[in-house]
């Protein structure tokens, strides 16, 4: 369960405590009422029943990248898949399926031809501007009675376990017409991952300002690291999306007290009158501008960043020529490849450093959900409580008690080859757990309050590898990775806790759905962002980034601006 020692947060779902968050008329949408093919009295039947008779759900499938298939598998053929026939009869079936999951990737752009067509599954993953787009159609479903009723009580835990500002995101009128896919905030809070071997190597010490930073840079640049006798390393990673889980640039902004987009979504931060403005525009985020350009013209940074992604940059960093990058805690994850190419190489998280001189803080969004943020089912589909069904089986296999560590082993990250399986699922949250699992491990490996016995199945394939790490074992798969996100000392989670314990997280002040206008211009409006600041890091000049914030005023950002402020003046 997400915390042993709390009780069940089955919070329900009251309409008018939501129904502020969202004001458009939504007459069209439609409790479709469909009766399941079995009805019980029996609570347990109703959350993870199986079908008397086998029904066919159609949906489609916005992939990551990082997504991988062990052999004889696929997004239309997999462990999942056949759990959802086996164990409630459902017969999943993916009408398309694309990789991009990233803002106004290949998935993005696909459901949105697929909305203007009209041409919709039963199942639709969204974003909130989709979200918006159909709810304002009346093309989804009403959702409010069937998460009622189907919802299991440890869905309506995880899903509240936050607060009810994601369920909350998801209603219009009152009408809950989506489930929303919640994931940790602090999660997304960046660090600086550096090559410590490169560090040991040429004499250097952990940075403490980002002066300490550029030396470092410097260093990795011009001292030859790798040893090869060639001048072939930059000093920082970073791709063509500037924002992002792996190499984005948030943490260098937050040293600079700049807070723009987090992983492309707009992040709105306090003004000193409390009002709440976009902090892309602020004058902080062209100060840090500065600085890239410099960075960039001493070069310091990869000149191809501005046509790869990150997955394109991750491949000079396990090539070996990039030593240093501004990350979440899911970086081990990505470069564990750079230690199966290189066993000698070992990257560690160092906290967010300012250029002032105070504490640094990491921003965090205010309300954080996966990619696609949102599942909704279609008016006319037939059985709408089959997405619930499928939503308690995955919290039942995340976090539940009926699933044994094997079973587990065989839907999640399996220990012998480490693939990700639970990625295949057609439904993934992360909800505020792992800083738990960090502490736990802290408890188990270092002040010995806590033992084997208290890690749950959910939280045992950290603790394996943890424990191999600690006891000096022979690692395989992805042990190195989850020991540096989760481990005693030296994690990604152990960063984190730090910020947290003190106040060094900074949330956006905005923590509810899209707006109107955001939902209508905020794409347009990052592209423009993008644009200008990656033309700026190029060598355009810094006066570029005063005409981008008069334009985004211009195109729509004063609209939002009020109606942000509008929406958390009602609260």
């Amino acid at each position: 369960m997400l915390a042993a020692a709390s009780s069940l947060l089955v919070l329900s779902l009251v309409a008018s405590a939501c129904s502020s968050v969202n004001n458009a008329s939504k007459e069209g949408n439609a409790n479709t009422g469909a009766t399941p093919a079995v009805e019980s009295t029996n609570p347990e039947d109703l959350y993870l029943g199986k079908y008397a008779e086998p029904i066919e759900v159609s949906t489609v499938r916005i992939l990551s990248p990082t997504v991988k298939f062990a052999n004889g598998e696929t997004i239309d053929d997999n462990v999942w898949y056949q759990e959802y026939a086996n164990k409630l009869g459902i017969k999943l079936k993916n009408e398309w399926s694309v990789t991009g999951d990233e803002p106004g990737g290949q998935g993005e752009q696909k459901m949105n031809v697929s909305i203007a067509s009209g041409d919709l599954p039963d199942i639709v993953p969204l974003n909130s501007s989709q979200l918006r787009q159909l709810a304002d159609a009346g093309k989804l479903a009403d959702m409010t009675e069937i998460y009622e009723k189907y919802a299991s009580p440890l869905t309506k835990e995880v899903l509240t376990s936050s607060g009810p500002e994601a369920l909350g995101s998801a209603t219009f009128d009152g009408q809950l017409l989506a489930i929303p896919a919640p994931t940790s905030k602090i999660d997304q809070a960046q660090m600086i991952w550096i090559r410590v071997d490169w560090m040991e190597k040429l004499g250097l010490q952990a940075p403490k300002t980002m002066d300490d930073v550029f030396k470092i840079m410097d260093a990795f640049v011009n001292q030859d690291p790798d040893g090869n006798g060639k001048k072939d390393t930059f000093g920082m990673a970073m791709d063509k999306d500037l924002y992002g889980f792996f190499d984005g640039l948030e943490g260098f902004f937050n040293s600079y007290n700049a807070y723009p987009r987090q992983q492309g979504k707009a992040n709105w931060v306090k003004d000193d009158d409390g009002s709440l403005v976009f902090g892309s525009i602020q004058p902080e985020v062209k100060t840090a501008l500065g600085k890239l350009q410099e960075l960039y013209k001493k070069g310091y940074i990869d000149p191809e960043f501005g046509v790869k992604d990150w997955n394109k940059e991750k491949e000079l960093i396990v090539a070996g020529k990039i030593g240093l990058w501004f990350g979440s805690m899911s970086a081990p994850l990505v470069a564990q490849d750079l230690k199966n190419t290189d066993p000698n190489a070992e990257i560690k998280p160092y906290p967010l450093v300012s250029s002032d001189g105070q504490p640094a803080k990491a921003q965090v969004p205010g309300i954080n959900l996966k990619t696609p943020q949102y599942l909704a089912v279609t008016k006319d589909a037939k059985n709408p409580e089959a997405l619930l069904k499928m939503i308690n089986l995955y919290f039942e296999v995340t976090y539940g008690k009926t699933y044994t560590q094997e079973q587990v082993d065989k839907l999640a990250t399996s220990p012998v080859d480490g693939i990700e399986r639970w990625m295949y699922s057609i439904y993934t949250a992360e909800p505020e757990k792992n800083l738990n699992t960090h502490r736990l491990m802290k408890q188990i490996f270092t002040s010995g309050e806590k033992n084997e016995s208290d890690v749950s199945v959910e939280q045992m394939g950290a603790y394996r590898s943890v424990k191999k790490v600690v006891d000096g074992e022979k690692l395989e798969t992805i042990d190195w990775a989850l020991n540096r996100v989760f481990g005693p000392e030296d994690s990604s989670f152990n960063v984190i806790d730090n910020y947290d314990k003190s106040g060094l997280l900074l949330p956006s002040a905005f923590n509810q759905v899209m707006t109107e206008t955001m939902a209508k211009r905020d794409s347009t409006l990052l592209k423009q962002e993008l644009q200008t600041f990656t033309q700026i890091i190029l060598g355009e000049s810094l006066d570029s980034f005063d005409t981008f914030v008069q334009n985004w005023k211009k195109l729509g950002g004063d609209e939002m601006t009020k109606e942000v402020n509008e929406l958390m003046n009602e609260k």
